[in-house]
């Protein structure tokens, strides 16, 4: 749980804002905390159209402490990003340019079949993040199929998470339909986070809400001091 000294219970705010060409979520400029709103390129554009934004090198996240209660198979991580995570043990990462916040951090296992996507937010409550993401005016991924929206419980945090189906995800294998698990929620620092898990749906779907239920309990946000769950 992200039980913690200085980041005791979460309430939701981010804004990952999904828009695309009708291929995959991303981000578009949308309005900040401080009611600005941005102009810059999305960070969708950074992901799959501006080849100059490479993804940056950086070093592999650090392990920290095992624990009995991760799922077999996972670890704890410490992100180059500095925040910490659970996930299952040998995926890669790499970092993309953000038009807000950190950097968006993206972890795919081996097979490239599955996807951890975390990122930092700036929408002020989560009702307005999600609100957002599904109204008309923001595209969705072909074949967009919302399967339902729940409150986080069991996990120290207050948020949202959105189930739902694609036909496909930009930059991923053509796997046919993708299942996505969305979490968005707030640190009682006042950080704004997305954990979002990608998958095959034809795998079964209890892999994503593994992934990304393990990755939000094990969630702390960067210079934070939190217990493990």
């Amino acid at each position: 749980m992200v039980a913690a000294a200085a980041v005791i219970g979460v309430t939701a705010a981010l804004v990952m804002v999904q828009v695309n060409d009708g291929d995959e979520p991303g981000h578009r400029p949308s309005t900040r905390a401080d009611g600005t709103v941005s102009s810059t390129p999305s960070v969708q554009t950074y992901l799959s159209e501006a080849p100059q934004e490479e993804p940056q090198p950086s070093a592999p996240p650090s392990a920290s402490a095992s624990s009995p209660d991760l799922p077999s198979g996972y670890e704890s991580l410490v992100d180059p990003q500095g925040f910490r995570i659970a996930m299952p043990a040998g995926w890669t990462r790499e970092a993309l340019p953000s038009e807000y916040g950190m950097d968006v951090v993206n972890y795919r296992s081996p097979t490239g079949e599955q996807r951890l996507q975390v990122f930092e937010v700036a929408e002020t409550t989560v009702r307005e993040s999600f609100e957002l993401f599904l109204s008309p005016q923001t595209p969705k991924a072909r074949g967009f199929e919302q399967l339902g929206m729940h409150d986080l419980t069991g996990v120290d945090v207050t948020g949202r998470r959105l189930e739902y189906l694609a036909d496909s995800i930009r930059g991923e294998p053509d796997a046919g339909t993708w299942h996505v698990v969305d979490t968005r929620f707030e640190t009682a620092n006042g950080g704004r986070y997305a954990v979002i898990a990608y998958g095959r749906d034809d795998d079964g779907r209890d892999d994503e809400f593994e992934l990304a239920g393990t990755a939000v309990e094990w969630f702390c946000p960067p210079q934070g001091t939190c217990a493990s769950p």
